[in-house]
């Protein structure tokens, strides 16, 4: 079977603001959402900025359970999920349960959660032996990253494959793409699939400061972000979340919905060395050509981590930047597992 597949809804949680207008508003302003982090102290950090949302889950429709269970990355991805349901006009009761599924791709799970809930348990790091009966009674979500999209699934009455996704910086790519592939090949007729981070937390900012892959311009949040900027320094930390509804495309204009795109092919590949960095034996990274309904004169999007040795478009895709467009929503909203660079 092979089935193709259309975006039909969108959902976004995002610095700056809270929804697709808010955040389309933001990256086509020129302005940016970076600043000095506010969500803890950050003193004794090498970088102490971020790209931080603005975020009140009870306006944001989620009620008080919900705010109290959930971790803010799992927040941010309910909002956005229904956000993008209700863009693309899907009626939820009309559609057997069980073909409607979720993926939900984030790269840390619930860190700013553990990272509290730890605090407490450990009385501040000051005790090895950790006191349980201190934590609060959602920990175990908190742990096991499947929750996410338990929560989405459980938000829109999803009975179909539910499923997390954690590759890194492009988990949400891999959800969608892992998404298509469901509708593809039948297993599933309606996706709602995406990502959702909130990493900012000091066991997060401690980590990238031991990489040294975060900007130090603490001086200068709004211009920290430079990935094609010979000064590039480092990427500056961000949060938020991106949904779309996905549909088998025959089935959309039946109903007659918006399409805003159809998602043509999707390829994933490691280069099996590096994090960040490319072999000096080697110009490029292999395209993923593997793909089993990949077009030809597709061009993969560009990676722009803003570190000093992350690869530039041309050594990358083995395109010419002069014929290569290049753009890029880490400046504005901060680099997570979300952001899609084109």
């Amino acid at each position: 079977m092979d089935r193709r597949v259309v975006v039909t809804g969108i959902g976004v949680v995002a610095p700056g603001g809270v929804g697709v207008k808010r955040f389309w508003d933001l990256i086509t302003s020129g302005t940016t959402a970076t600043r000095r982090i506010s969500l803890f102290d950050p003193v004794g950090f090498r970088s102490q900025i971020a790209a931080e949302v603005d975020f009140d889950p009870l306006a944001e429709g989620l009620d008080q359970q919900q705010a109290r269970r959930m971790d803010r990355a799992a927040q941010f991805a309910t909002v956005s999920a229904l956000e993008a349901v209700a863009d693309a006009e899907l009626d939820l009761r009309s559609l057997p349960p069980h073909r409607l599924g979720v993926v939900v791709g984030s790269a840390v799970g619930a860190t700013m959660s553990l990272d509290r809930e730890y605090a407490v348990v450990s009385n501040g790091g000051t005790s090895w032996e950790v006191d349980h009966t201190y934590a609060v009674p959602h920990l175990y979500d908190y742990f096991v990253p499947s929750s996410f999209a338990a929560e989405v699934a459980w938000a829109v009455g999803a009975e179909g494959p539910a499923t997390v996704v954690s590759t890194g910086c492009t988990s949400g790519l891999d959800a969608v793409g892992h998404a298509v592939e469901l509708i593809r090949e039948g297993s599933a007729d309606v996706m709602i699939a995406g990502a959702s981070d909130a990493p900012i937390s000091p066991i997060t900012l401690a980590c990238f400061d031991a990489i040294k892959a975060t900007s130090p311009r603490n001086d200068d949040p709004e211009h920290a972000s430079r990935p094609f900027d010979r000064t590039r320094n480092g990427f500056v930390l961000g949060e938020g979340s991106a949904v779309f509804v996905l549909e088998e495309l025959g089935a959309a204009l039946r109903r007659g919905a918006r399409v805003y795109a159809e998602i043509s092919g999707f390829a994933s590949r490691s280069n099996a060395y590096h994090m960040t960095g490319l072999r000096r034996t080697a110009g490029r990274w292999p395209r993923p050509s593997a793909a089993p309904w990949m077009r030809p004169g597709f061009r993969p999007p560009r990676s722009t981590t803003s570190t000093p040795t992350g690869p530039a478009p041309s050594r990358t895709t083995g395109m010419r930047p002069r014929r290569s467009s290049r753009c890029s929503v880490t400046p504005p909203t901060g680099h997570r597992s979300v952001r899609s660079n084109r």
